[in-house]
């Protein structure tokens, strides 16, 4: 017998954005951003999802997960999520594999609370009505005066107590550009940087140290997330008040488990986009509250701003500078913050985004 309402339908497309100007981080450099969007339908409704991801994805969805989702309860998206995760088994669940099924989930949901025509904050439980934000961005490739400015416009127009730029591609160069800004900030919010892996553990230190002397609060990925040995000791020996986050490469809730587990971090992270959608993300949110760690989310504002709500441990999303601009640019109902918060709009149903075909449709691939 059909679930009364069995999805119908599911395609992906990709779309890539250029960025505003060369970017770059730790360990590579890019001069676009692609945007895989899912949409998923039942009956009169449909619902969407995205991961920031290889074109290539868009025909594993198309194919293989659409196959396996179409005609299952649309109100039933974790038995959908347990159903893909079998079906990429061979596949590896991990990589690519795991930024289509993230996007997928993250459609079902969508679709599930757009049905009952209720927010999905709603139907997933909250524990907070608005999500603090930090801004990221800094990249090593902009000039000083670009650094200073966009790091100061978060502080000053947006609110964030808290902002990121990225370090490591020249660590000679680092102490001077965390210099430049701390005096951009001044006292008005805590800095964090982002070594995307790019240090060995004994670099790592002797930064962390000079970090911690300009105040500095949080370092993330400074030697690789896989590294979790390294990431421990770099956390031992951190100066006084300075956080080690890491973990948004984790694809699994067992790669969660082992990094808390090993006491590789004080701040976990996770990307919905990556980690397995929104079912992924609640279930690493109540590893974390497990293990008294508290979740930050990972870039991709917009499509966290619900489930972050319902996490019960979690510090703040990530206001990344290159999905922001695209997620303004490519849907209605994208957040805007306010003193350095955003909330869901309870007036939208499901995750309140609308995708705009006309003003998407340059960017197709």
């Amino acid at each position: 017998m059909m679930a009364e309402f069995s999805i119908d339908a599911m395609k992906a497309r990709a779309f890539q954005v250029p960025t505003d100007r060369p970017e770059a981080d730790g360990t590579m450099s890019w001069n676009s951003t692609t945007l895989v969007l899912v949409e998923i339908a039942a009956g009169a409704k449909s619902g969407i999802g995205y991961t920031y991801s290889d074109r290539s994805i868009a025909a594993l969805i198309a194919g293989k997960l659409a196959s396996v989702v179409r005609g299952k309860d649309a109100l039933a998206p974790q038995a959908v999520w347990r159903a893909m995760q079998r079906a990429v088994r061979n596949l590896g669940r991990e990589g690519l594999a795991a930024n289509a099924l993230s996007a997928v989930d993250a459609a079902l949901y969508d679709l599930k609370a757009r049905l009952l025509d209720v927010p999905l904050v709603q139907l997933l439980g909250s524990y907070r009505t608005t999500v603090p934000i930090y801004g990221s961005g800094g990249f090593t490739t902009y000039s000083d005066g670009e650094l200073a400015q966009q790091l100061g416009r978060w502080v000053a127009d947006d609110g964030c107590k808290d902002v990121k730029m990225k370090v490591g591609s020249e660590p000679d160069l680092d102490p001077h550009r965390v210099q430049v800004a701390c005096r951009a900030i001044g006292e008005r919010a805590n800095l964090f940087v982002d070594a995307n892996g790019a240090y060995s553990v004994q670099q790592a230190l002797q930064l962390a140290d000079v970090f911690g002397r300009h105040g500095v609060k949080w370092i993330e990925e400074p030697v690789s997330s896989d590294n979790l040995q390294g990431l421990r000791a770099v956390r031992a020996r951190a100066p006084a008040g300075m956080e080690v986050a890491a973990g948004e490469y984790a694809y699994t809730t067992d790669y969660v488990r082992e990094m808390l587990e090993s006491g590789a971090v004080d701040v976990q992270q996770a990307d919905i986009t990556r980690c397995g959608g929104v079912t992924g993300f609640l279930q690493i949110a109540s590893l974390c509250e497990a293990h008294h760690i508290d979740l930050s989310g990972h870039c991709a504002p917009a499509l966290h701003l619900h489930a972050a709500c319902a996490a019960p441990r979690l510090r703040h999303l990530e206001w990344f500078h290159d999905h922001v601009r695209i997620e303004h640019m490519l849907f209605e109902g994208a957040p805007t913050p306010r003193d350095g918060a955003i909330e869901p709009d309870l007036a939208r149903p499901g995750n309140g985004l609308i995708f705009k075909e006309a003003d998407a449709a340059r960017y197709a691939i």
